[in-house]
């Protein structure tokens, strides 16, 4: 495979470009640095097969030729996280829907296969758990809630990339991905797991934002994107749309708990209101379960790894 990974030097697409290399394929990863970072592909220095541009999707000349050397894209490049999404709707949404389009519209020149990472967030405020890709109906809040401009443009994201696959026969699968945690994840864009492990280490009071019952299940990095890769390489799955993440579901302020077990810190709990942590009025899904039955049908999908081996493995990394 040649690969071109769109956020290659983001959290998620540095461990995919680890992977596929791993596998023996070609990488080819850009990023604008915007969320990204040069020190998680560093390692990738100097790999065979591996190359980097630091450079943005919407640059057309250099998108048309990176695409023109790949048979598949794997497009991460998006705006991340809950805290950049209420301070910067506008480029939340500018960069993922025209992101998208760029990639897509030169994919479909040459025919190349795309993998579109989408998000959980995209089932809002439905209760309809465990959200299933063909059955939950999307329910995004109201437009005056910055919180869902995030979810609405990763909806239009999928929408567009479905309607190249109808129309112009483009192959493309979408992906979404639910709470993917695991090393190299910083707190910095409102990342919860990252955040309460820095905070724990650090003996501060873990954040915990609402009243804490609110329901998340935390996806390894690995399993997300070992489902990716499986995914990219099933012609079954072209055209579809496939959740990948963890059916082990816990509340934030048991997480919080686990993560002060997990460190051996002598941290308290401090709960936070959503108006003070976010905005007035923002409004947080219940839950947030996958049906994985797709996947499984798909590629054999099953995770590997528990919370515990994610919380494991971000202490390791953050005491490094």
């Amino acid at each position: 495979m040649r690969a071109l990974i769109t956020g290659g030097a983001g959290f998620i697409g540095s461990h995919l470009a680890d992977a596929l290399l791993a596998q023996g394929h070609q990488v080819t990863v850009i990023d604008n640095l915007s969320t990204g970072s040069i020190q998680n592909i560093e390692h990738l220095r100097g790999a065979r097969g591996f190359r980097y541009v630091i450079g943005d999707v919407e640059d057309d000349p250099l998108l048309a030729e990176l695409v023109d050397g790949a048979d598949t894209i794997f497009h991460l490049a998006a705006a991340v996280g809950v805290k950049l999404i209420v301070e910067q709707p506008v480029r939340t949404i500018q960069t993922n829907v025209h992101g998208t389009e760029a990639v897509l519209k030169h994919a479909s020149k040459k025919g190349r296969l795309v993998i579109l990472a989408s998000t959980s967030e995209i089932y809002g405020k439905s209760t309809a758990v465990p959200f299933s890709e063909d059955s939950s109906d999307l329910v995004m809040g109201p437009t005056i809630k910055h919180r869902w401009a995030y979810a609405s443009s990763k909806a239009i994201d999928e929408f567009l990339a479905l309607a190249y696959w109808k129309e112009r026969k483009l192959p493309v699968v979408i992906v979404r991905l639910f709470n993917t945690v695991g090393p190299r994840q910083t707190g910095q864009y409102g990342m919860v797991v990252p955040t309460f492990v820095r905070q724990a280490l650090a003996r501060e009071p873990l954040t915990v934002f609402g009243d804490g019952t609110q329901q998340r299940s935390f996806t390894h990095v690995a399993d997300a994107v070992h489902g990716m890769v499986a995914l990219a390489q099933c012609p079954d799955a072209v055209g579809q749309v496939v959740n990948i993440g963890n059916v082990e579901e816990v509340s934030v302020r048991q997480l919080a708990e686990q993560v002060i077990a997990a460190t051996g810190s002598s941290s308290d709990i401090a709960l936070v209101p959503y108006d003070v942590a976010y905005e007035s009025g923002f409004e947080d899904m219940p839950r947030r379960l996958p049906d994985l039955s797709k996947a499984q049908r798909l590629v054999g999908y099953q995770p590997q790894h528990t919370l515990a081996d994610i919380l494991r493995d971000v202490i390791a990394w953050m005491r490094q």
